[in-house]
């Protein structure tokens, strides 16, 4: 088991962020390969799954939200030594998962007609989403457990374990789904409902992987009797941090739909822009999202083992990284704008408007890694509720008045300097913020 406490801080930094490269990479290539081969079968499947996008991504940031509570418990319990704490922990945290799986699975199931038609599907596009969600549901618990035994993986410091189960999943789903959907090498051809299997087939194959290292190589479940007070007080701590890392998750997405409905106000061409630019920029933050997912283990565990030393140590060294990154991302960005815009468009206004956006958020970009950071740091040392008022701050105070605002007084590029003002004041606040808890 990887322990963080005792290694240098960059070296030890460096050694989990790289491998996490490849299963950032995968798990943004995982959702793509679905999209692209249910693509293949028409325009009415592929509206299908983009009417289930919004529910996904709901259920995951929830789910997400969860595995971070349990992986900041137990990497804490870690980092003070207390292995049969840690072990405890990790099995009331999948009690708690498959619980509330199964009753997002149940409450799923008996809306699905109802609500997808709410948000708009109907006809033959509300009997594929109904098909596609039917499954996705049914695998909802082996989804919510495997998540969670990868999130506990990232808290013990192996982030090569948790790359290879990303990568192995995603490769494992790119080779079923045209055997599922298309009906390849003997197996019946199932539309958009092969999708949904191909993704549970893979997501089980991934989980028993994960509970080989979870339970064989960390001995981090227990069979041993479980008392009613040791799980509840378990769940607790738990809760205490997953439930704020959800709600503060959730936040973004909100954000992210009320801005697209400012900019809708300019055209289809405008909003075609965003959609494009929200893509590449998933791209740009794949690297120094590997050093943040890192930073929630490591700060938890060193928070656990007193050594606050390093903490401010990396928290230093990670926002610095953030700046010089942005820089550099920056000036890339600023030298491929027009390429890229017309790669992904030959419409002039959208590479216009793409173009103008680029040029003016990139500047932020290391700005907005500061922010994620200093969430990830509040996060680590037990503070999930400042990182909810930290994105609060930076969403409802920030981001939505300043695109407003900013699209009322100087048009469309009045919503991109709205941006950039919000990526650098959160992350000046966060700075602040993150250095006056460190010192108590």
């Amino acid at each position: 088991m990887a322990l963080l406490v005792k290694n240098g801080v960059f070296k030890t930094v460096l050694r989990m962020a790289v491998p996490m490269l490849a299963g950032t990479f995968a798990m943004n290539a995982y959702n793509l390969t679905d999209t692209w081969f249910v693509s293949r079968l028409g325009t009415k499947a592929l509206a299908a799954m983009s009417f289930t996008f919004p529910v996904v991504m709901l259920l995951v940031f929830i789910m997400r939200g969860l595995g971070t509570g349990a992986m900041t418990v137990v990497a804490h319990a870690l980092g003070r030594g207390k292995q049969q704490t840690a072990a405890r922990i990790t099995t009331h945290a999948v009690f708690l998962s498959s619980s509330l799986a199964l009753c997002l699975t149940v409450a799923g199931l008996l809306t699905i007609k109802p609500l997808f038609a709410r948000l708009g599907a109907a006809g033959e596009v509300l009997i594929l989403t109904q098909q596609y969600m039917w499954i996705w549901y049914c695998g909802l618990v082996i989804r919510v457990v495997q998540m969670m035994f990868a999130d506990i993986i990232i808290g013990t410091g192996n982030t090569k374990a948790v790359s290879f189960l990303m990568v192995g999943g995603t490769v494992l789903n790119f080779i079923l789904d045209p055997m599922m959907i298309f009906g390849l090498w003997g197996c019946p051809k199932m539309g958009v409902q092969g999708a949904a299997i191909a993704t549970v087939i893979s997501e089980v194959l991934v989980l028993l992987a994960a509970f080989y290292f979870i339970h064989e190589k960390y001995r981090l479940i227990v069979f041993t009797s479980h008392s009613r007070l040791r799980i509840i007080s378990s769940w607790r701590r738990i809760l205490r941090i997953g439930i704020p890392t959800t709600l503060s998750s959730i936040l973004t997405p909100v954000s992210a739909a009320i801005v697209i409905k400012i900019v809708s106000g300019f055209g289809r061409a405008a909003v075609a822009a965003i959609g494009v630019a929200s893509r590449i920029e998933m791209f740009a933050f794949m690297i120094p999202m590997t050093v943040g997912m890192s930073l929630v283990p490591f700060v938890a565990q060193n928070y656990g083992a007193g050594r606050f030393d390093r903490i401010r140590a990396v928290r230093k060294g990670a926002m610095l990284f953030a700046l010089i990154f942005g820089v550099i991302i920056a000036g890339v960005f600023l030298f491929i704008a027009h390429p890229l815009g017309r790669l992904f468009s030959s419409d002039p206004e959208v590479v216009d408007i793409l173009v103008r956006y680029i040029y003016i958020t990139c500047f932020g970009y290391g700005f907005m890694e500061i922010h994620r950071y200093s969430g990830f740091c509040m996060i680590g040392i037990h503070q999930p509720v400042s990182s909810v008022f930290l994105n609060a701050i930076r969403v409802i105070i920030l981001m939505i008045p300043l695109a407003y605002f900013g699209a009322k007084l100087f048009g469309i590029c009045g919503i991109f300097w709205g941006r950039l003002i919000t990526d650098i004041c959160s992350a000046v606040i966060g700075i602040i913020w993150t250095g006056k808890i460190l010192k108590k």
